[in-house]
């Protein structure tokens, strides 16, 4: 992938606390074409860079606070998200769907000409359907941002993303596909991605301003080919 480095870029990271969101921040913290990243969250990242401006956020079910914050921005990668299981039905409602909705509507209004980098779930069912409440919810958000006007939007559909450095598992499911991930990969290579490679894709493509000017939907396998595709090396 080409990327600018004629005219660096400002970023919104949402969810840097976070697994996925966490290496996107380092990347885009690292990468040369990126002046300046804004991280929105409700704790602190506790790191400090040149290039890193940190902003607390209680409730994300109102955004209209971060209208200044969110004013002159190139683009946002939206990683916030929820393991099913790990809280209420009501609460994975909320930040699947009401969050990253509402950031969004702040966005648009602050920053027009912003792109979007959302990461939804392999399975998402924009259509409501589907008996999986995660699916559903993860489609709703899918229509609504697709809805919301952005120039450029990009939704990434994971399937197993793989944490790459040890952690507290959320679940015994995520325990257990954690263990067999060195033969998931081989038997299933496209039902996995790491999660930096994942966190570098979605920067990358929002950096990329050749890329399409509509909604553009990646599933896993597309998500692979965007991290094997050549880049310049960041710095």
């Amino acid at each position: 992938m080409n990327l600018p480095t004629s005219a660096q870029a400002r970023l919104v990271i949402v969810g840097a606390t976070g697994m996925v969101g966490g290496y996107a921040l380092r990347y885009a913290l690292a990468h040369a074409a990126v002046a300046q990243v804004t991280t929105i969250g409700r704790r602190s990242i506790g790191i400090s860079h040149p290039k890193l401006k940190d902003v607390l956020h209680q409730d994300f079910a109102d955004c209209s606070a971060l209208g200044e914050a969110l004013a002159g921005q190139d683009a946002a990668i939206f990683c916030l998200g929820a393991y099913t299981g790990a809280v209420t039905d009501a609460e994975l409602s909320r930040v699947t769907v009401d969050y990253p909705i509402e950031l969004a509507r702040v966005l648009r209004g602050s920053s027009p000409a912003a792109a979007f980098s959302f990461l939804s779930g392999s399975g998402a069912d924009p259509t409501g359907r589907s008996r999986v409440a995660f699916a559903r919810y993860k489609g709703k958000a899918e229509k609504a941002l697709l809805a919301a006007g952005f120039p450029r939007l990009y939704i990434f559909r994971p399937a197993y993303i793989y944490p790459v450095e040890p952690r507290r598992e959320p679940t015994l499911g995520y325990r257990v596909l954690r263990a067999i991930y060195p033969l998931f990969r081989r038997l299933l290579p496209n039902q996995v991605i790491q999660a930096d490679d994942l966190a570098r894709a979605m920067v990358d493509v929002v950096l990329d301003k050749t890329g399409p000017d509509r909604g553009l939907v990646l599933e896993n396998r597309a998500i692979r080919a965007l991290v094997d595709s050549p880049r310049p090396v960041s710095g």
